[in-house]
């Protein structure tokens, strides 16, 4: 069964731009002509491929037709590239989702080497990077998931370690007695209202769970700032702080043996295109200086 890539290149457009007539706008044809396209396509394949939701998104079936289009027109780009017919440095896109901790740490001197790769990164969760892959947003990921998504190979990069730290004068005034008893009850610093993070922690030492008297701070460097100054206590990544518990901004919360290890891996689509193997290449490489071995 063939699929026509101009239906393909069609349910891209809707799922791209969250509206048929968007889509339309941006194809430069009716807002019925990019119906009828998809209703075909959808017969062609007897699957529901959108759902009719604003903005619009895929179904599950949808999703496999959607990095079928996104691998397809990478193979074609690359093609273009290698036959001379892109334009005089024209750079190779690649996007890929990445974890705001990665990000803030170790994952940006991995573009350095590549100055003819534009990167288009989307910030999300480890946990949640994956989805992105699934739904064909992304070409690559950098996940805590070691198990592949469909179509996609699997790399370890190592382990990220966090460590339970908080302000001098914070952990005086509410970290005394039992920690977990302590942590359970002190005001936290969490990501957003989906970071369990903090929370599992306080559970593994056999308390309930962080506070409910918490901040909400969503960036790396501001979570970071944010337990500096003092507003509560959290979960630190080990590079970013290291320098404040050596001059003293910081202290750990309990023994040095209290930390978590954060697993790593790098997902990309299995597509032979240089970009995104010379990207690969040096996400593993610069991992491998940053992060704690496998």
């Amino acid at each position: 069964m063939d699929l026509p890539l101009d239906q393909v290149r069609t349910l891209l457009a809707v799922v791209d731009e969250g509206t048929f007539e968007a889509a339309a706008a941006a194809l430069h044809v009716t807002p019925s002509a990019v119906s009828q396209r998809v209703k075909a396509l959808e017969q062609r394949t007897g699957r529901v491929l959108l759902r009719r939701t604003k903005p619009v998104r895929p179904t599950e079936s949808g999703e496999v037709l959607v990095r079928f289009g996104r691998q397809l027109a990478r193979l074609e780009r690359d093609a273009h590239h290698e036959l001379g017919m892109s334009g005089a440095g024209e750079p190779t896109r690649v996007s890929v989702a990445v974890n705001a901790d990665s990000l803030a740490t170790w994952f940006l001197p991995a573009l350095a080497g590549l100055p003819h790769v534009f990167v288009e990164l989307r910030r999300e969760d480890e946990e949640h990077t994956a989805t992105l892959l699934r739904e064909g947003l992304v070409m690559a990921a950098v996940t805590s998931s070691p198990d592949a998504v469909p179509g996609c190979s699997v790399r370890a990069l190592g382990r990220m370690r966090y460590l339970p730290v908080a302000a001098p004068r914070f952990a005086a005034a509410h970290v005394t007695g039992p920690l977990a008893q302590a942590l359970g009850d002190a005001p936290v610093i969490v990501f957003d209202r989906v970071d369990d993070f903090q929370d599992g922690f306080v559970r593994r030492l056999g308390g309930p769970g962080a506070a409910a008297l918490r901040h909400y701070v969503p960036t790396s460097e501001g979570f970071l700032d944010s337990v500096t100054a003092g507003l509560g206590w959290g979960m630190v990544p080990e590079v970013q702080a290291g320098p404040r518990l050596r001059d003293g901004r910081l202290v750990r919360l309990g023994g040095p043996e209290l930390c978590v290890d954060t697993p790593l891996y790098w997902q990309q689509w299995k597509l032979d295109s240089p970009a995104l193997g010379a990207l690969a290449d040096a996400v593993v490489r610069t991992a491998e200086g940053a992060l704690r071995r496998p």
